[in-house]
């Protein structure tokens, strides 16, 4: 291991350690994995596992949870929300991901009271400096800490370090909830939620890894890794098109960008 990265780690370690107890927020991704796995390694039972679960997360995410939290071995508590429920989200404001994380950090905030542990902590690193995140902002005003960012490391040392502990995350594609895929102002329901969800699905099925279908009303704007853009085009066009449209889209469309993070928030840096 590379000395800069070994002491990344160590101060992580010593992080966790000083900490006592916490509860990690936990969906399953390459990042909350990595945490809970540390906390749990550090903590033993003091370090416990929630997963939020709702209508704007895909079923097969809880599942995925489920096992990579056996695979840890420890606490896992399934804390199951009404998001769209949460006063202001269904309209889809700019700040959705703020309205989203506070509410969800009370949550955190109670189980973390109940369990007797001083504190709560999320997969933020250092590579999510670089998007708007106004989520990042609700957990710093509700006491919610990232170590992963403290201790300096990004995504890549996370995959790096995940794969060192055998975590079976370690090269998953990163993923966020449902509500990123509607552009802000659409107002959301659960049947728009299960539309996106099916064709992903369907997608997912077909052995496409790096894929998001963005809402456009009748429109899927399909964004894809470089090799599932290669595979759709050359090979998969046709199955593609039907599963979409199987799932209630009227049209599919194929965006020449391919996938990046936070495609949604273009429309916020033009009009800024």
């Amino acid at each position: 291991m590379e000395p800069l990265l070994l002491e990344k780690k160590e101060k992580l370690y010593a992080i966790i350690r000083e900490m006592g107890g916490c509860v990690v927020g936990f969906s399953g991704g390459v990042d909350s994995t990595f945490l809970y796995a540390v906390a749990r390694e550090v903590l033993g039972d003091r370090g416990i596992a929630v997963t939020i679960t709702s209508e704007i997360h895909p079923e097969w995410e809880l599942e995925e949870a489920r096992e990579v939290a056996l695979h840890i071995g420890g606490k896992h508590r399934i804390l199951e929300a009404k998001a769209l429920e949460i006063p202001g989200l269904a309209e889809n404001p700019e700040n959705r991901c703020y309205v989203c994380k506070k509410a969800i950090a009370e949550e955190l905030w109670k189980i973390a009271r109940e369990e007797g542990v001083p504190c709560v902590v999320d997969g933020g690193n250092l590579d999510d400096r670089g998007d708007y995140r106004p989520g990042r902002q609700a957990a710093v005003e509700a006491g919610i800490r990232s170590p992963l960012e403290e201790a300096g490391l990004a995504k890549d040392d996370i995959r790096q370090l995940s794969r060192e502990m055998n975590l079976p995350t370690w090269n998953k594609p990163s993923y966020a909830c449902l509500i990123s895929r509607f552009p802000y102002g659409v107002y959301l329901t659960p049947e728009k939620m299960r539309k996106v969800a099916l064709a992903e699905d369907y997608l997912r099925e077909m052995g496409l890894r790096t894929v998001r279908v963005r809402f456009h009303d009748d429109v899927a704007r399909l964004e894809l890794g470089e090799e599932e853009y290669a595979r759709v085009v050359h090979e998969l066009r046709e199955a593609v098109v039907e599963k979409v449209k199987k799932a209630g889209f009227a049209y599919v469309a194929l965006d020449l960008q391919g996938y990046r993070t936070g495609a949604m928030n273009e429309v916020l840096e033009k009009a800024a």
